[in-house]
């Protein structure tokens, strides 16, 4: 009897296997006989891979004006970013939506360059952006209503499209030409870009000979196109200022104090930045892990300061999710197998951060308050930038594995009215991005801070020392004024 029931069930499963397969085979054949009316994309609610090919799909060659008519009332759009910014197709969409009527078009992106139009007045019921991090071309419209902004760690950007409270209907990239076997990259950024392509339901693309072509996550099969655009307008460049003397200094601080041999660097794109870099052409065995690089890198890499050697995670490589520089940059940049570009899920991740040696992350803010609060992404009530990487790095610096990590915020002591950025507390209304829990070395040009562990006696003493001296007598009376003590390094 036990046999027997056993004999039944194996013929039942085998049944049940024979039914599955052809279900299976089914539904198969149904997708691939709509791949070719429609995108397939729009068949599947998981993710679509961009590195894989849709076998039998080419993209529409088309003008800017012609890829954008298939944005509707209400989509979400979302461009891609920095250096790779698409102002072509982005100028196309705001007079498309405009003369065509559109209303509620979301438009999502990071830092954007260039000349920003569809944030003018006569666009904004059109078009409107929704801004993951605020560039120049941006910030008045924000502080005005015509633009809004989200507070959003940058490695958390990618989560927007994964989870779903972002239904992106239409991506706009910036992509290097298709090789012989299809493959473009996204070049200079692949940030949260990656994330969004994954979701979108229709991809229009500009390819642009300009654009390097980049090894890491940014690949993409022209399979995944609906419709490209080829121009070969320049890339975005980077435009810095004259490097003050108070920035120089504060470059030689760090970089004598601060940073050892064989650390691992986190930094931004300014002055700062640079001034640090400037001052390490005589370490050795330098590695970078960072969201985003600039020109810097290029001398250390030509003297061999920079060799990404004792990184634990792709030794050998520079890692970096987005950049934005000059032509001879981009130039390096395009297949080079020692850079590796990605997303920034992981590119900013605190728990792979601390994986590397010494991490050393070099970051800025507006102000510090006397206990350490540091604001980054607003002027008071102004909304002047985003959150950024920021925060990121510093916990990714400050968790270290072997313990020798160093979180930084670099800053002038002074704005150039002669305003104390050292402050008794943050103005009114003013963001504070990274905690007063995350701040350990903050640095002027007057000295270097180390706040980790101290108390906040201790703490204001350490940041009056290092304020402009004219501002250290009302330093130190506002915060009598408040904790009812003195400020001590006791």
């Amino acid at each position: 009897m036990l046999s027997l029931t056993v004999h039944h069930l194996e013929n039942l499963v085998c049944h049940l296997r024979r039914l599955f397969n052809m279900a299976a085979l089914f539904f198969r054949s149904i997708v691939n006989s709509c791949s070719k009316f429609a995108n397939p994309r729009l068949f599947s609610s998981v993710v679509c891979e961009p590195f894989q090919p849709i076998s039998g799909r080419t993209p529409k060659i088309c003008s800017p004006e012609e890829a954008v008519r298939h944005v509707k009332s209400g989509d979400s759009v979302y461009t891609h970013g920095v250096a790779g910014t698409p102002t072509l197709l982005i100028d196309a969409l705001a007079d498309y939506a405009k003369s065509a009527g559109l209303t509620g078009v979301k438009l999502y992106h990071i830092h954007l360059e260039g000349p920003a139009k569809w944030a003018e007045p006569e666009y904004c019921k059109h078009i409107r952006s929704q801004c993951l991090f605020i560039a120049g071309n941006l910030r008045q419209a924000v502080n005005e209503g015509r633009a809004d902004c989200l507070s959003i760690f940058l490695s958390d950007t990618p989560a927007l499209f994964h989870k779903q409270v972002v239904k992106v209907d239409v991506a706009i990239v910036t992509v290097s030409p298709p090789d012989k076997k299809g493959f473009c990259t996204l070049g200079t950024g692949v940030d949260c870009t990656r994330a969004a392509l994954q979701h979108a339901k229709f991809i229009i693309g500009i390819s642009n000979p300009n654009m390097p072509r980049t090894f890491g996550d940014g690949c993409i099969h022209m399979s995944h196109f609906d419709c490209l655009v080829n121009s070969d307008q320049p890339l975005y460049n980077s435009h810095q200022s004259k490097m003050s003397a108070a920035e120089e200094q504060i470059g030689k601080l760090i970089a004598e104090n601060l940073i050892e041999d064989g650390s691992t660097l986190q930094m931004g794109i300014g002055n700062i930045p640079d001034a640090v870099l400037l001052q390490l052409k005589g370490h050795k065995d330098l590695g970078i892990h960072t969201e985003m690089f600039s020109d810097g890198v290029l001398a250390l890499i030509e003297n061999g300061a920079l060799t990404n050697s004792k990184k634990r995670l792709h030794p050998g490589k520079l890692v970096s999710s987005f950049s934005l520089g000059s032509k001879k940059l981009y130039d390096w940049m395009n297949d080079n197998p020692m850079l590796y570009m990605g997303d920034v899920t992981w590119v900013n991740d605190p728990a792979i951060i601390k994986l590397n040696p010494k991490v050393c992350a070099i970051n800025s803010g507006i102000e510090v308050d006397l206990t350490g609060q540091i604001v980054a992404d607003s002027i008071g009530t102004r909304i002047y930038s985003g959150f950024g990487g920021q925060v990121d790095f510093m916990r990714g610096a400050a968790v270290g594995v072997d313990g020798k990590g160093k979180p930084i915020m670099a800053l002038q002591s002074v704005t150039k009215k002669g305003e104390s950025k050292i402050v008794s507390v943050p103005k009114l209304g003013a963001g504070v991005v990274t905690t007063r829990a995350h701040a350990h070395y903050v640095v002027t040009e007057n000295g270097i801070a180390n706040l980790f562990g101290k108390n906040m006696r201790q703490r204001a003493y350490e940041m009056i020392r290092i304020a402009n001296v004219n501002h250290r007598q009302s330093l130190e009376k506002a915060f009598y004024d408040r904790f009812k003590c003195m400020p001590s390094a006791d």
